[in-house]
């Protein structure tokens, strides 16, 4: 991947509003914004109390600049208006022409009108409880849902945690960029660039494979087309398996003797 980016790159603005979802959601939220081109923004918004412990953590390790804010009065939250204004300051000097606000607080749905107004993408990453005056105050919502906790059995569960997962990965990206496609599909380049963004250090070849196409051509899930010189992946679809119609069930019927059976059985009785 060239390290300029693309002339027609949008360049991305991801501001959270720490106040009101958790630390969590910040992996999900950068992997939905990379499909929509280079992140050149990430701000964290709170006060002391929200951007410590945890959100101070997944904040340095995310490269995302924590923006506190200090509350000059009970009941004023200062940190909304820091992140509204720093959005419209990007905005203005032409740093950024989308926006991802990570949020599920539907003050800031006016923040979202104002925005598309003056000609910016805005897009939502939020928790099952966003209200629908934010949802549909964007031009995409992508609701974020907590995943299950996994057990770890063996010793060595500190190895196992950190063992890439690779497959998993692969199919989401795919899915994901393959979704918005009328053909079900997408170019290997633009899945390279995709990937390049969401972990800078992704690379084939640490897990052993000479390219990304050789990389794609072991995942059974994947379907990997060539046209020309250029390579297409798409999700395979799932075989739906009908399961064979069962046989129908004989009705028993009852045997009746006919009337003159009937009477001549009585006529040899008497």
């Amino acid at each position: 991947m060239p390290l300029n980016p693309e002339p027609h790159e949008s360049r991305v603005a991801v501001l959270v509003d720490c106040d009101n979802t958790t630390p969590e959601i910040l992996e999900y939220a950068l992997r939905v914004v990379a499909q929509f081109g280079r992140v050149v923004l990430r701000r964290g918004y709170g006060n002391h109390s929200t951007l410590a412990n945890k959100w101070q953590e997944a904040l340095v390790r995310l490269a995302f600049t924590p923006c506190l804010q200090y509350q000059y009065a009970a009941g004023k939250n200062t940190a909304d208006i820091a992140l509204a204004l720093d959005a419209f300051e990007a905005m203005f000097d032409n740093r950024a022409d989308t926006f991802c606000l990570v949020t599920s607080d539907s003050d800031f749905a006016y923040l979202c009108r104002k925005l598309r107004e003056r000609g910016a993408t805005v897009c939502i990453v939020g928790e099952a409880k966003t209200p629908d005056a934010l949802r549909n105050a964007s031009d995409q919502f992508f609701e974020w849902t907590p995943p299950e906790p996994v057990e770890y059995a063996s010793a060595g569960r500190a190895s196992a945690r950190r063992a890439p997962r690779p497959a998993k990965a692969m199919v989401a990206a795919v899915a994901l960029l393959a979704g918005d496609t009328s053909e079900g599909r997408v170019g290997v380049g633009e899945l390279g660039q995709y990937l390049k963004r969401t972990d800078p250090a992704f690379s084939p070849k640490t897990f052993g494979y000479s390219g990304l196409v050789d990389m794609l051509r072991n995942f059974p899930e994947l379907v990997l087309q060539q046209a020309g010189n250029s390579y297409w992946v798409s999700v395979k679809p799932v075989e739906v398996i009908e399961a064979p119609a069962k046989p129908a069930r004989k009705r028993a019927t009852k045997t009746t003797k006919s009337p003159n059976k009937r009477a001549k059985s009585n006529g040899n009785a008497e």
